[in-house]
């Protein structure tokens, strides 16, 4: 597991183009659900930049991409979901895409390439992040095929990263 190789707060000014683009990639009001006074200090390790937000690891950029870590609840439940039976659940937390036959319903609606959160059936839990690869209604009809791709998901490296930063140990 990688270690920070450096830590700072960003700028005034950094942290507003932060949030700002992270704003319009979610289509949210990320300052409604933080406030106005947020201070961003950013971890840099091997794999990602994590974004501690008001002294929570919030966001991530990992592969070049910005995105909500598992951890940022308030963003997430904004997001459409995808429920999956738990015969997929492993397979998506050991990084598998999500396919078509492991999914029980959609819950809201979503584009291409649109950030989804993925949940299991029984209990409701998180399980990943991941960038669909259809819209929500394709999505419905398909009966075989790749709905979208695992982005982040629980058991991954930014996990294990965010697990030891935060101090949650579940």
């Amino acid at each position: 597991m990688s270690e920070a190789k450096r830590r700072h707060f960003l700028s005034e000014r950094e942290a507003i183009q932060l949030l700002d683009e992270f704003s319009q990639k979610l289509s949210l009001d990320i300052k409604q659900l933080l406030g106005n006074k947020t201070k961003i200090e950013v971890a840099e390790t091997q794999t990602a930049k994590i974004f501690f937000v008001n002294n929570r690891p919030l966001l991530a950029i990992l592969n070049d991409t910005l995105l909500p870590t598992l951890l940022f609840e308030e963003a997430l439940r904004l997001l459409p979901k995808i429920v999956v039976n738990m015969g997929a659940v492993p397979h998506i937390c050991n990084g598998a895409d999500l396919m078509a036959p492991g999914v029980v319903r959609i819950e809201g609606e979503y584009k291409t390439n649109d950030y989804v959160i993925v949940v299991d059936e029984r209990h409701g839990k998180l399980l990943a992040l991941v960038m669909a690869l259809t819209d929500s209604k394709t999505a419905l009809k398909m009966q075989r095929g790749k709905i979208a791709e695992n982005v982040h998901y629980v058991g991954d490296n930014l996990w294990n990263q965010l697990k030891k930063v935060s101090g949650k140990t579940d």
